[in-house]
């Protein structure tokens, strides 16, 4: 049964080759199907592909390949909870060395513009710590990085 709420994500003709990258980056992902425009639509022609049905670790998406009009922003992004430095790295290198950029604080951007929030479980846990004290030194420590490096934020919940 086809899910009730699916994410439609706007692309400037790239859905195929976004989705297909998503695919082979993440696990529980894949291509779903490809649409074809039955028609000529504004960004397009008919026979262009229009839309791409893919799932991104579990969540229903539809990318639409709707033309220029409507880039990206940061106002949305995935949050990808890592459970050590390995599956941190993997993730935002994946994202980084094939056409993306870095940002603040565990964000990202992949190729085609979309926000990418690389987040260890650990520092969700420390900025959210019950001490106000040792919560902040994890998020002042977490201001200063790009990618999180846990060790980093483990030493500012140790006091060190």
């Amino acid at each position: 049964m086809p899910s009730k709420t699916t994410l439609c994500l706007w692309y400037n003709g790239t859905a195929l080759d976004a989705a297909t990258f998503y695919a082979k980056t993440f696990p529980d992902s894949r291509v779903v199907a490809t649409h074809l425009a039955p028609g000529d639509f504004p960004s397009g022609r008919q026979g262009d592909v229009l839309t791409v049905e893919f799932i991104v670790m579990g969540i229903p998406c539809l990318g639409l390949n709707g033309g220029p009009a409507f880039p990206h922003t940061e106002a949305f992004s995935f949050q990808v909870a890592t459970d050590d430095q390995a599956e941190t790295d993997r993730y935002w290198h994946a994202i980084i060395d094939n056409g993306g950029q870095a940002s603040a604080c565990g964000w990202c951007k992949d190729q085609w513009g979309l926000s990418w929030q690389i987040t260890p479980r650990s520092l969700t846990a420390a900025v959210t710590h019950p001490d106000p004290a040792t919560a902040k030194r994890a998020f002042d420590a977490m201001m200063t990085m790009t990618r999180i490096d846990i060790a980093a934020i483990e030493a500012a919940v140790a006091g060190a």
